[in-house]
């Protein structure tokens, strides 16, 4: 007997942290640099040729900003409107879905600003710690041919291992 749970099946329950899930994809796309970037151009200039995004965009190439675009209308969150014009002239804006991700984005953008500092510091600092390794005499022991950044990984290993 068809119950209306049977039909429907059960409500899903959309967590990214579960592997196959379109959240996750949705995550991934919503997360890359240049989504972030065009998304942002376009709530703060509105409608956009083509040309001026990448004007805006300095360092995006043609084909990387054809291939955002392209996922974010897919995705429904930005729409094209083709002028038939000689020449052809195309505009890309936000639609109401992609202008909800305007403020968590702007979230995310002022906090990478506020705390560029900070992270740039704890990189220099992790990088002169890495930089610091140096291999124990112990590390190449017993394997004479093994390559610097191989010795370097044996010499953090604890000890006993190297």
């Amino acid at each position: 007997m068809a119950t209306l749970e049977n039909v429907t099946g059960p409500t899903k329950s959309w967590d990214p942290y579960t592997r196959g899930c379109p959240s996750r994809d949705l995550l991934d796309r919503i997360g890359d640099k240049w989504t972030v970037l065009v998304l942002g151009e376009l709530g703060k200039q509105g409608t956009c040729r083509f040309t001026e995004l990448r004007k805006q965009l300095a360092g995006v190439s043609e084909k990387m900003l054809t291939q955002t675009l392209r996922a974010l209308e897919r995705d429904g969150m930005v729409r094209r409107t083709v002028y038939p014009t000689v020449p052809v002239r195309v505009e890309y804006d936000l639609t109401p879905l992609g202008e909800t991700l305007r403020e968590p984005l702007r979230s995310l953008t002022d906090w990478s600003v506020r705390h560029i500092e900070d992270v740039l510091t704890a990189r220099e600092e992790y990088d002169a710690r890495a930089d610091g390794l140096q291999p124990s005499p112990a590390a190449n022991r017993g394997w004479p041919g093994l390559p610097r950044h191989l010795a370097r990984a044996a010499s953090c290993m604890p000890r006993g291992y190297a």
